[in-house]
């Protein structure tokens, strides 16, 4: 009779060792599952904050070059109409050898620079996104889902709502599978 109790004591101990485990798989398999939903939120939230913010950065940054190119035009005008006249000088070589206003190519070169790191950060905000796209993907394809979903029913967030942005340039060469040459001239 002792050893029928010690068996069955054995066996109720296994099932319930069994059980915690499974429990706190199951518990952490949900944990980790809405940690990354949230991720993946947030990154994408991201995104749109940096896209916005590159966005209005380079309209802002390409208005004060298109003003500074206004004001040195009028600068210049006004220059011009003061030295010579309303109607201007008949002497060209007296405007050849007078020093004249010029629009300093550093303007464009800060809106080149803008762009450039704008692009970048953009960029790497998008990999942060692929890349916890990816991790999320392989914990619900793991072999711990496999034995625990079936209670939670993870995602709970449409994946493709999510995406990266690009371009109808990029999305055409990857769906022929081709692409050109970027033509400068």
């Amino acid at each position: 009779m002792e050893t029928k109790k010690i068996g069955i004591y054995a066996g109720l101990g296994v099932l319930a060792l069994f059980l915690v485990i499974y429990v706190g798989t199951a518990l952490s398999f949900r944990s980790d599952c809405v940690s990354l939903e949230a991720a993946v939120k947030a990154q994408y939230d991201q995104n749109k904050n940096n896209y916005d913010n590159m966005w209005k950065s380079f309209r802002e940054q390409s208005q004060v070059t298109s003003m500074y190119a206004d004001d040195l035009k009028k600068l210049f005008d006004g220059a011009m109409e003061g030295r010579y006249g309303e109607n201007g000088s008949q002497a060209v070589i007296q405007f050849i050898h007078e020093h004249n206003p010029q629009l300093a190519p550093e303007v464009y070169t800060q809106l080149q620079r803008s762009i450039a790191a704008g692009r970048a950060s953009f960029m790497a905000d998008q990999q942060q996104l692929i890349d916890k796209k990816r991790q999320y993907e392989v914990v619900l394809n793991s072999n711990r889902a496999a034995f625990v979903n079936v209670w939670f029913r993870f995602p709970h967030i449409d994946l493709s709502k999510y995406n990266i942005v690009t371009s109808d340039r990029t999305e055409d060469s990857f769906r022929r599978g081709r692409d050109e040459p970027v033509q400068l001239r």
